[in-house]
């Protein structure tokens, strides 16, 4: 067994590039390797800037062999009268390339058949890999490609070499004609530019961090975290988190290399998102805050080569973010010279959706659905939420949130707070957008949480009505996110309105062609999203549906009715109970009569009726106020009850009886005990 290693050494390819192409070469490699019948190990995958690199371990040096048996015609068309070979044999022998005299007839289901053995001994892992490694090397996948020279095939970027190592031997092959594999690679551009002679696959990495090339992604990573830690302590602080950042750092260099850099104490009026996102967006430089998490004049930059002079390394990092920061402080103070309510006239000028109109138009639906809200659930609050929602775009025309797109919300947070706006008023303007990814934090405040969701039900019904439906994958206005974050924020906040009159009064500010269609549409929509969410949640499936396809109209009574009903779904006599209620609803629907009218205790003939009629009013009077009480759990306890006096009916009352009226009074006996079940879950999607 040996080590295979193939590593592309390229011009530096973009950072975002880097994972999901390493991603790609590791998954087609194995699947290569295991269709060609090879064993081999673990694949690892390793990179830089200037090179894609793929490791297999235990690599067998050929193919497995295998043996099948390949069937050819019926006997009786194989063999002639006088049990000669026919032509159609010859031929069935001639494809799989046997002699007629190795042939044989296997007995099959159908009768006997003319049957070849084929045996394929494989050939040397080098061989195939001459051929696989090119196909898998010029199909990786990326945003874009380009081309150079006058070369045929087309990467991310220019390929400069190819290491292709079986152990200690070179798999020779080339591409474009002219990229010729071989054993050599680049070291360091800048601290080691020399060519490097790769001995074997396993020696690979450690070459190269002697050619000052860390390859290994994980440590160089680690090294960028020591690195930088090390640099903020340097000037006395802490760097603030930021895991994306330092992927994106580590896909950048291919050592580390960082340095602490300060900027003017002046530039500490700009609210400290403007300055980290100046610092992280277009330099990729780390924050830096004091013991008390206050933000310091201070930035640590990661480079990829180590200087004489570091100090002088440092004052370019310094000069270019000083532009950069006065640009942002030019721009916000001339933001805190306008009024918000004279960026909200402008954004009559901003596009929404074409068919859903401008930003402006989105604000006063936002307005009006936000205060519906309040109404319901918090009047006390309803000032407070219409003004957050007549402010709440406005920022997307300041001239800081142009120039820093991701810190739309958060600006206008800070505005409304140098406005003096009400505090409430200010953090729901940047709490609106809330989640903006999946599993991110939810709006905290009452005031924040309406008017998120007054946003997002007019995105989600305002696409509804012009037929802009996700399909498949497509999902251009993220409305599946949109509809997530409506059930998690009433969750979170236990908003009990109903969600179906929610969605009805939004529609009623477009003109969907026909607006009940619609509703049911996106409340469908929204129940997916629910029964996705519980399942994830790790609820049984059958328990979601029974309880989702009931209603999902008050976002937290589903959460209680879903854990209640698998709750009693563990009990050991759960499953009698269950049988016996899907057999009163099996007897509802087949019975196909309109049933309006209580149960008459006069028609009854059975003492078992008369007992279920009680044991029913009993139990229904303690359901409706368990149920009133939010206690759904005690609400089944207590339904459950009527286990006994519900076998007892149905051993001693024929339901569908031949007298008209007791079949209907025993039909609406039995349809008023499924009632009791029927607000709560659909029982007859229950397991059992």
């Amino acid at each position: 067994m040996q080590q295979l290693l193939l590593e592309v050494g390229t011009e530096e390819i973009p950072a975002g590039y880097i994972q999901p192409a390493l991603d790609a070469l590791a998954a087609n490699l194995d699947k290569k390797l295991t269709d060609a019948r090879i064993d081999h190990g673990k694949v690892q995958t390793h990179g830089t800037p200037r090179r894609l690199v793929a490791m297999v371990d235990d690599v067998a040096p050929r193919q497995k062999a295998v043996t099948e048996k390949v069937m050819g015609p019926p006997e009786r068309v194989a063999r002639d009268g006088q049990g000669q070979y026919t032509l159609a044999a010859q031929k069935f022998a001639e494809k799989v390339g046997v002699a007629l005299e190795r042939l044989t007839f296997a007995d099959t289901e159908k009768g006997r058949y003319l049957c070849a053995t084929i045996s394929d001994k494989g050939t040397t892992t080098a061989a195939v890999l001459k051929q696989m490694l090119p196909e898998i090397i010029l199909g990786l996948p990326f945003p874009k490609t380009m081309r150079w020279s006058d070369l045929k095939i087309a990467f991310a970027r220019p390929i400069q070499s190819v290491v292709a190592l079986l152990g200690k031997s070179v798999i020779s092959f080339s591409l474009g004609d002219r990229i010729q594999s071989g054993r050599t690679a680049w070291g360091h551009m800048f601290m080691h530019h020399k060519k490097v002679k790769i001995d074997t696959a396993e020696s690979y990495l450690e070459q190269m961090k002697q050619a000052q090339v860390i390859a290994d992604i994980a440590a160089r990573k680690q090294m960028v975290q020591q690195e930088i830690e090390a640099a903020a302590a340097r000037v006395g602080g802490k760097i603030i988190p930021d895991e994306g950042l330092l992927d994106t750092v580590t896909h950048l260099v291919e050592i580390p290399v960082a340095t602490a850099g300060r900027f003017s104490e002046e530039f500490l009026e700009l609210p400290k998102e403007i300055l980290i996102t100046a610092m992280r967006t277009h330099q990729k430089y780390f924050a830096v805050t004091d013991s008390q998490g206050k933000l310091m004049p201070c930035f640590i930059a990661v480079n990829n080569t180590r200087t004489k002079d570091m100090a002088l390394v440092t004052k370019g990092h310094e000069r270019v973010l000083r532009a950069r920061l006065s640009d942002a402080q030019f721009f916000f103070r001339s933001d805190r010279q306008q009024k918000m309510e004279s960026w909200v006239e402008r954004l009559k000028g901003v596009l929404f959706q074409a068919q859903l109109g401008t930003m402006h138009a989105k604000v006063l639906r936002v307005q009006q659905i936000a205060g519906l809200l309040a109404d319901k659930a918090a009047p006390q609050l309803k000032t407070l939420v219409t003004r957050a929602a007549q402010l709440c775009k406005a920022d997307l025309v300041s001239q800081v949130v142009y120039e820093f797109p991701n810190l739309q919300g958060i600006m206008g947070r800070a505005y409304a707070a140098v406005a003096g706006e009400p505090a409430d008023v200010a953090a729901a303007i940047e709490e609106h957008y809330r989640p903006t990814y999946s599993g991110g934090p939810l709006p905290q405040n009452l005031t924040g949480a309406l008017l998120a969701i007054a946003d997002k039900l007019d995105t989600l019904c305002g696409c509804f009505s012009v037929g802009l439906i996700p399909t498949g994958a497509s999902d251009p206005y993220a409305l599946r996110r949109q509809s997530i974050g409506i059930v998690q924020i009433m969750q979170a906040h236990q908003l009990t309105f109903s969600l179906r009159q929610a969605i009805e009064d939004t529609l009623k500010l477009f003109s969907p062609a026909d607006p009940k269609a619609t509703a049911e549409a996106v409340y469908g929509f929204i129940q997916q999203r629910v029964a996705n969410m519980l399942a994830d949640e790790g609820f049984a499936k059958d328990v979601v549906a029974a309880v989702v396809s009931v209603s999902i109209d008050h976002i937290p009574n589903v959460w209680q009715r879903v854990a209640a009903l698998q709750q009693l779904k563990g009990a050991p006599d759960f499953e009698p109970l269950a049988i016996a209620f899907k057999r009163a609803v099996n007897i509802l629907r087949k019975a196909e009569e309109t049933l309006t009218a209580a149960p008459q205790a006069s028609l009854f003939q059975d003492p078992s009726e008369g007992a279920l009629f009680q044991a029913y009013e009993a139990v229904k009077a303690q359901v409706d106020g368990l149920l009133a009480a939010g206690d759904t759990s005690q609400a089944l306890r207590v339904i459950a009850t009527l286990r006994e006096p519900v076998d007892r009916f149905f051993d001693n009352v024929m339901v569908m009886a031949e007298d008209a009226a007791l079949r209907r009074n025993r039909l609406a006996l039995l349809n008023a005990i499924a009632s009791l079940f029927s607000s709560i879950a659909d029982f007859s999607k229950i397991g059992t």
